[in-house]
């Protein structure tokens, strides 16, 4: 008796496009924070003073993550839990911290995030039902 054995845990092409455009959206709100507020002289002193506008909340947010790893610490989390049990939804949150934790300094726990995420592909999908 022959068993069929279960396909990998492969993204159709329409969620992979939901996917890029999910990193793309990431990578270009982190890319724009840490250059028009973090790397922007003028504009971290006034954040820093006390300036209260959704770019300066969003500064601080981001500050107060990449103190404590959170982007990587996130994306690791999502990465493994999908090697797990392999989930668009994980793959999307790993994606979309991982972008972040890349472009804002966090790169050490998100790369070893997108690699965990490059395993997961070899990954059996789950079972139907």
């Amino acid at each position: 008796m022959q068993s069929t054995p279960c396909p990998l845990f492969r993204p159709t092409a329409r969620q992979t496009n939901w996917l890029l455009i999910i990193v793309f959206v990431f990578v270009g709100e982190a890319l724009y924070l840490r250059y028009a507020a973090m790397e922007n002289s003028t504009v971290s002193l006034a954040c820093q003073a006390g300036l209260d506008t959704w770019l300066c909340r969003a500064f601080r947010l981001s500050v107060i993550f990449f103190n404590y790893r959170v982007f990587g610490a996130v994306a690791l989390a999502a990465a493994l839990l999908n090697l797990l049990r392999p989930s668009l939804a994980l793959v999307a949150l790993a994606l979309a911290a991982g972008a972040f934790g890349i472009v804002l300094h966090n790169a050490d726990l998100s790369a070893l995030a997108a690699g965990v995420l490059i395993l997961s592909l070899a990954r059996r999908a789950p079972a139907p039902g």
